[in-house]
């Protein structure tokens, strides 16, 4: 006899035979010409997962947009602006110089997107064919890249990069609501590269590679990328300090992103002394009532810091005081193995649209 666990999971695997039917119809209609692509004057490269949740997507768009800049490419970032307060069909973020809106009319990804990466366009919709057009029409633009395009298989990309979380093997087991797939795994076929992120250790690497290979047969090696923090950021005001000032220090940990657990490492991994954390779901938009909570704790615990996510550090900076010590950690992207091909790639699918 099934225990109730079990009896639960088998529900939600049948409810997601329905969800996957579609998907497959909805992919095969392209694939067999019924419905079709459309194509944007510019080259188009695209980042993005197969499950809900943080892969990584936002600072690997950031790497590989600081990596056009510095060729001399004019670049725009296309993104769906998921949550965002704003009711306009297109909003531009950043117009290259500076930015136009703030993170709750942006979304929290785009508006750290735009933060990071200055001289990009960035703007957001959730039709990324019309957006790019509407921004086409306004900016002289090289490339477009598209944050979460995956899935958006209605337009045409050059470039078509799959993000898989190492740490996260188990996410591909089962298409959602069994798991976390949004798509079956055979989809990851239609990469034109694998980027497997947060790839610190080879047994989680290879576990990966041997779930996706079982779905898609043989593919060439996976590049491979971790991110590591850089320094801290006050998201109040002051200074940025190095990692080394923080070690030792106590800290209670604030988050509200895809994968609170590889942020609750990370910042372990700088020894720093967590003494708790407060965790909200993924895109959370705080409120002071938020942020006088996590006070209270803070000072509960006798914290000297409260820690954050860069991404959260966007929404929280209007709604602090200049004396709170609360600190955001800035991470950086490392390509560990593969990053030839993968500016190969880049560059190489620019030049061929050309």
């Amino acid at each position: 006899m099934l225990n109730p666990g079990t009896k639960v999971r088998w529900w939600l695997l049948w409810a997601a035979i329905p969800y996957g039917m579609v998907v497959r119809l909805r992919w095969l209609l392209y694939h067999w010409g019924w419905l079709t692509q459309r194509r944007l004057p510019v080259p188009v490269l695209s980042v993005g997962n197969l499950t809900l949740g943080g892969t990584g997507k936002t600072p690997v768009v950031i790497l590989l947009v600081d990596w056009l800049l510095a060729q001399g490419k004019r670049v725009a970032i296309l993104s769906r602006g998921y949550r965002r307060t704003s009711t306009d069909e297109y909003l531009l973020v950043s117009n290259g110089e500076r930015l136009l809106v703030g993170p709750s009319e942006a979304g929290d990804e785009p508006y750290l997107m735009a933060q990071r990466c200055p001289k990009a366009i960035v703007a957001v919709g959730a039709d990324r064919y019309e957006l790019g057009y509407w921004v086409l029409d306004q900016f002289p633009v090289d490339c477009l890249v598209l944050d979460d395009g995956f899935q958006h298989v209605g337009l045409y990309r050059d470039v078509n990069f799959l993000l898989v979380d190492a740490t996260d093997a188990e996410g591909l087991a089962a298409l959602v609501p069994a798991g976390r797939l949004r798509e079956p795994l055979q989809a990851a076929a239609r990469a034109t590269a694998i980027l497997i992120t947060r790839a610190d250790q080879s047994v989680q690497v290879t576990e990966v590679c041997r779930r996706l290979q079982s779905a898609i047969g043989p593919m060439p090696a996976p590049i491979q990328v971790v991110f590591r923090p850089e320094s801290l950021w006050p998201v109040a005001t002051g200074p940025s300090q190095p990692l080394s000032w923080a070690k030792g220090k106590t800290a209670l940990l604030c988050s509200g992103v895809g994968h609170a657990g590889s942020f609750r490492s990370l910042v372990e991994t700088l020894g720093i002394r967590m003494l708790d954390e407060v965790v909200y779901p993924d895109h959370h938009a705080y409120t002071s009532q938020d942020v006088e909570r996590v006070r209270a704790r803070a000072t509960e615990l006798q914290a000297e810091l409260v820690v954050t996510t860069e991404k959260d550090a966007c929404k929280l900076a209007s709604l602090l005081q200049p004396a709170d010590r609360w600190w955001a950690v800035r991470l950086t992207t490392d390509v560990t193995v593969g990053e030839e091909r993968l500016r190969r790639l880049i560059f190489g699918g620019l030049k061929a649209d050309g």
